[in-house]
């Protein structure tokens, strides 16, 4: 299986690029016509959400963000 490479580009969209599906939160998989790669929308303006149509140009979205490391996750609870 061939990786999924996702971009957060600054002020802008979310690309998504290789191997993957979108599902909504039924887990209805959207048909995506062959696409390798799309955009998802970041802003929450975009008419076709939760795809990118471009509105953030209009709206001066701005969100620059640049990569860091997170910190492990929190241990779950023991249950007895």
């Amino acid at each position: 299986m061939a990786g999924t490479k996702i971009t957060v580009r600054n002020n802008g969209s979310l690309r998504v690029e290789g191997d993957f599906t979108l599902v909504d939160m039924d887990g209805k998989e959207f048909g995506l016509g062959g696409r390798t790669a799309i955009s998802l929308c970041r802003c929450g303006h975009s008419k076709n959400k939760p795809f990118c149509d471009s509105t953030h140009k209009e709206i001066n979205f701005q969100s620059e963000v640049e990569a860091r490391d997170l910190p492990p996750p929190a241990p779950k609870p023991v249950t007895t």
